[in-house]
């Protein structure tokens, strides 16, 4: 058995019942494999078990009282997964199936998606297992409020720099700046990202994860002699990601002709374009209500209960709500009706044998999370860059930035993937830029 066969018989015998993070780590190294068996010396070093293992892991009580007085518990949890290149970075996620699985496998997702963007940021992740739909604005405060209590200890702009996932936005991210605020007396913008921009945030932060990826849509495009222009997509979810894409590629004139929810999809021929619409996805977010059957009601437009807008037919494909949204029927549903181009905005959108059929179609060109997902930490960075001089950089100037990173980031993955002889496999070519970035600077720095 050689290392790397090692390295999976022990993943796979230590975390079954973890299958998120067993999942994501497995999918990784068989990507990164090229570069681990060129490096003999990765092997003295141990680097692969110790690159798919998180540095710490918390998990925590956070107890909360509701308006009526009773006390309510919710378990918390924070995941460094890895700071050979900076300062964990990574969001938090209030969503009832948050668990030690999930939160490891978003820390491990995020570490390599951060190291894509050129920017000095580690990996790492959080959350708890609580429910905001139908809480409150006084319940969710107190519970940011308990959240901060347990996690302040733990971070810091030189240590740990939690920011906004499902079910955290500016609002939570709020109620959490303020509690550590009160519990350090200091005034530290630097350790929460996803503020309000009168407090340190930084302008376009709730577009950057949906503008990004479709600037890397664009070069995907480029590259192939086309444009967004008159092109169809079918996206999932109704998030701060899909609001971005839906509203970036009207204004290249494409249109997002799906969005979806637990509660299942909704079909709009003329697209998701125009401020009514596009305010109104806002609108239905804030609600808290988790649905989207009320864009059909309001627009005329159809909705399919639970069901998944996989088998639309489109140009292009963006996932961009959660983890394993996509699976082997779906994937062969894009494959059926020629959808050209596969592009993720959510991490691991995709299961294991879903992304292998869509990776293996001759007429797909496919983009991971870990490089078209960067938008939204490629600004959170800068937010923090910002932070750090007490400068404030204009609308304009970071889509500039952002732009210029997501281009960065195809270049990187493309590239990687030439080196190995790999042609176009964005997929592969993302993580092995990632992966060479991570362990030259873990080599480099020794064993610890």
């Amino acid at each position: 058995m050689n290392y790397v066969e090692r390295v999976v018989a022990e993943l796979t015998a230590n975390y079954q019942n973890e299958p998120e993070y067993l999942q994501a780590t497995l999918d990784w190294i068989d990507l990164v494999r090229p570069v681990v068996d060129a490096h003999p010396e990765f092997e003295k070093m141990d680097l692969l078990t110790r690159m798919v293992e998180p540095d710490k892991m918390y998990s925590f009580r956070v107890s909360w009282a509701d308006d009526q007085g009773m006390a309510h518990t919710n378990v918390g949890y924070r995941v460094q997964f890895n700071n050979a290149i900076g300062p964990y970075k990574g969001g938090l996620r209030f969503q009832p199936q948050v668990n030690a699985s999930v939160v490891k496998f978003l820390g491990f997702e995020q570490t390599y998606k951060n190291a894509m963007t050129g920017l000095p940021i580690g990996g790492g992740a959080g959350g708890a297992n609580f429910d905001p739909r139908g809480k409150s604005e006084r319940e969710i405060m107190r519970f940011c409020q308990a959240f901060m209590t347990a996690l302040y200890r733990h971070i810091g702009a030189d240590t740990d720099v939690p920011a906004g996932d499902i079910g955290v936005g500016q609002r939570e991210i709020g109620y959490l700046y303020g509690q550590y605020k009160r519990l350090t007396s200091r005034a530290e913008r630097g350790v929460l990202t996803g503020k309000g921009t009168t407090y340190g945030g930084s302008l376009i932060r709730q577009k950057a994860a949906g503008y990004g990826a479709v600037y890397f849509l664009e070069k995907m495009l480029e590259q192939n002699g086309t444009t967004i222009e008159d092109k169809t997509i079918i996206a999932s979810g109704f998030g701060n990601m899909t609001w971005g894409v839906c509203r970036k590629v009207s204004k290249l004139g494409g249109k997002v002709v799906t969005i979806s929810g637990p509660d299942g999809y909704v079909y709009d021929p003329d697209g998701v374009v125009g401020k009514e619409k596009l305010d109104y996805l806002i609108a239905m977010r804030q609600s808290g209500a988790d649905k989207v059957e009320p864009y059909a009601e309001k627009f005329g437009v159809k909705f399919y209960p639970n069901q998944r807008p996989w088998g639309v037919v489109a140009d292009i494909a963006m996932p961009c709500a959660t983890q394993n949204e996509l699976d082997v029927a779906d994937a062969q549903a894009l494959i059926n009706n020629d959808v050209a181009y596969y592009v993720e905005g959510a991490n691991m959108p995709a299961t294991r044998q879903a992304m292998a059929m869509l990776r293996g179609c001759k007429t797909m060109l496919c983009a991971s999370s870990k490089s078209a997902g960067c938008g939204g930490v490629a600004v959170s960075a800068l937010e923090m860059a910002q932070n750090s001089v007490r400068y404030e950089w204009s609308d304009k100037e970071v889509n500039q930035h952002l732009k210029r990173v997501m281009g960065e980031i195809f270049d990187s993955a493309l590239n990687a993937a030439k080196r190995y002889d790999l042609g176009s496999d964005l997929v592969a070519g993302a993580n092995i830029a990632a992966f060479e970035k991570i362990a030259g600077t873990m080599m480099a720095e020794g064993l610890f």
